[in-house]
């Protein structure tokens, strides 16, 4: 009934091209991405190959994928959970020490907004308190950021 498509198979590079015209990504995310398109004529060092070209060209920046990472990541999360999938990612240790260390100047302010649209008044009891506090943690802010939002509404308001 259905007719196989006559149009030819895309070439590895093609995919990588088509990947990175939709976003970032980093060179070891782009490359796991590849590795289920390798067909038994082709090997790894394809892939690599192509990534490092890519690299060289400027195409494929781990640089630029941990900035556009972080920039969209900040408003709803805290730097643990940003710094882990970055890891995740496999990103440069360095880039995430840098990343990490700009994320913790406005952790704070991010966690007031995160706390601020889940929840519109401070914490009646120890019980509502642990839940909020959860719901921040689970959102990858730290603890000393967690107690400053919590036991300082009053002042979070004025922000």
């Amino acid at each position: 009934m259905f007719k196989k498509s006559s149009a030819p198979e895309k070439s590895l590079r093609q995919r990588a091209l088509e990947y990175l015209g939709k976003r970032e990504y980093s060179y070891k995310e782009l490359g796991q991405k590849l590795k289920s398109y390798l067909d038994e004529n082709e090997d790894a060092d394809s892939i690599t190959a192509i990534l490092d070209d890519f690299k060289t060209r400027g195409w494929l920046s781990d640089a630029r994928f941990t900035e556009q990472m972080v920039h969209a990541r900040r408003a709803k999360f805290g730097s643990s959970k940003i710094v882990h999938e970055l890891r995740e990612k496999g990103v440069d240790s360095a880039l995430i020490e840098d990343a990490a260390g700009r994320l913790k100047e406005t952790e704070l302010s991010s966690a007031i907004e995160v706390w601020r649209k889940k929840y519109k008044q401070a914490p009646a009891d120890r019980d509502e308190w642990a839940k909020q506090a959860r719901f921040l943690q689970s959102r990858g802010f730290s603890f000393d950021v967690i107690k400053k939002v919590m036991n300082n509404p009053q002042e979070n308001d004025d922000d």
